[in-house]
């Protein structure tokens, strides 16, 4: 059977597909197999540079000629790898014996045992995930994300000066502006991302137990943890962990995940507001012609965009932390746990980036409903309570608080008329209850 959208067991996988396809390039098995390669191919010419004895002959003009083997990788070649694996049963050592092939092939066989000189398969692991994973982060979930964002900063713009009827405790409460209420999200997800590039995308280059063993027996002349962390930082672009056991200790992919983690939350908690404010009224969303709200019933146009994005969003935060709880925590210098974790990276930032989309498909079809804000309003006067008790505190009125109170926690309708006839009845300068009658809940929306 060949995989294809309509068979295949995961949904990123299937129904999907065309939403996270850009990120098959960092996270799919033949995007790991290339980012191996491209290490093993970066290790073996800085140790051409590094002027070992037996690497003196090598034609520095063939380092393109490497770098060619990664930058026009193919599917075919992640299959002949493969098809090594299947007889190594191990993955890092098919690579190996791939570009030892590929060295005879391009006449540098002589050359070729330099290969994977004195590593272990979690030099090549722990160096190629963490980047795979920052050059994703860059190139697919930044642009995403920031792209969120600015459609949240652009109706905070449009919708600065509508008063909207707040509810804490799903009550009606001070009113705010609908303008304001979304710039909070703007500003939780902008400190988050902040401290989210914060972390360095780190990486273990050391040998079999973090030591380079191998490596300063054969050379001891060498200073090998330079060399490392020339390699790790200045070839790789990644920060260099040291010391280590055999792998990376995951301290820091642990609060990668956990900063994506907490800004899916983020992005959950605007989504149920914005599908309870959907349900309010106060949006009406966008109809697209053909398409089906229920299926039973022909009027409806359900917020589903929020709803595939919460779902999507609660998957990938189940995974992120797993994935943060676990990858730490290794048995004495290495177990093999992290393995097989480690190639689920894609899954959570897939079911992320299904969220992200569906959010900014949502925000797309809003259309305001000025009327459902003025009519919510209009009916609340009582929240203007709070206003006019705070200025009576201010000329000194006995127990403004308690007057309030007796008006406000009736059964009785609260309009604009029975505030005014309050303010009639107090015991305060005209000009205090011109002041206090000019307050109305569409007004009384703080800074």
């Amino acid at each position: 059977m060949n995989l294809s959208s309509l068979n295949a067991i995961s949904p990123i996988d299937g129904r999907y597909r065309n939403k996270i396809e850009s990120l098959a390039d960092y996270f799919s098995e033949e995007a790991l197999i290339k980012y191996r390669v491209l290490v093993e191919v970066e290790y073996f010419i800085l140790l051409c540079k590094r002027d070992l004895p037996q690497l003196s002959g090598f034609p520095n003009e063939r380092f393109q000629d490497l770098r060619d083997i990664y930058s026009n990788f193919k599917s075919e070649q992640a299959s002949e790898i493969k098809a090594i694996e299947k007889i190594t049963n191990h993955d890092v050592k098919a690579v190996e014996y791939f570009l030892k092939r590929r060295f005879d092939e391009m006449g540098l066989g002589e050359f070729k045992e330099f290969i994977h000189f004195g590593l272990t398969s979690q030099d090549i692991n722990n160096t190629a995930i963490p980047l795979s994973l920052k050059e994703a982060y860059e190139n697919v979930y930044l642009p995403r994300i920031t792209a969120l964002v600015e459609v949240l900063k652009a109706y905070a713009e449009d919708w600065k000066s509508v008063p909207m009827l707040a509810k804490t405790h799903g009550q009606p409460a001070s009113p705010t502006r609908l303008g304001k209420e979304v710039q909070v999200f703007v500003e939780r997800l902008r400190q988050q991302l902040k401290l989210l590039s914060q972390v360095p995308f780190a990486a273990k280059f050391g040998g079999a137990t973090g030591n380079f063993n191998a490596h300063h027996i054969a050379y001891p002349d060498i200073d090998w943890k330079d060399f490392g962390e020339d390699f790790v930082e200045n070839t790789l672009g990644l920060t260099q962990s040291f010391p280590t056991t055999q792998i990376e200790h995951y301290d820091h992919l642990a609060a990668f995940f956990d900063g994506l983690k907490r800004i899916n939350t983020i992005l959950i908690d605007l989504d149920r507001d914005v599908w309870q404010y959907i349900s309010m009224n106060y949006f009406k969303q966008k109809i697209k012609k053909g398409e089906v709200g229920s299926s039973a019933m022909p009027h409806k146009v359900n917020p589903i965009d929020f709803e595939n994005s919460e779902g999507n969003l609660g998957i990938a935060n189940a995974i992120f932390e797993h994935l943060s709880a676990k990858l730490p925590i290794s048995r004495l210098q290495r177990d093999l746990t992290d393995s097989t974790v480690l190639r689920n990276i894609g899954v959570p930032m897939g079911h992320t980036l299904i969220g992200i989309e569906s959010t900014i498909k949502g925000l797309g079809k809003l259309l305001l409903n000025q009327e459902a804000f003025e009519k919510d309003l209009e009916d609340n006067w009582a929240v203007a309570a709070e206003a006019i008790q705070t200025i009576l505190r201010r000329e000194s009125y006995p127990d403004p608080y308690e007057a309030l109170k007796g008006l406000t926690r009736t059964n009785s309708r609260i309009d604009r008329n029975s505030i005014a006839k309050f303010i009639d009845s107090l015991d305060v300068d005209d000009s205090v209850k011109k002041e206090l009658k000019a307050i109305t809940p569409q007004n009384y929306t703080g800074i």
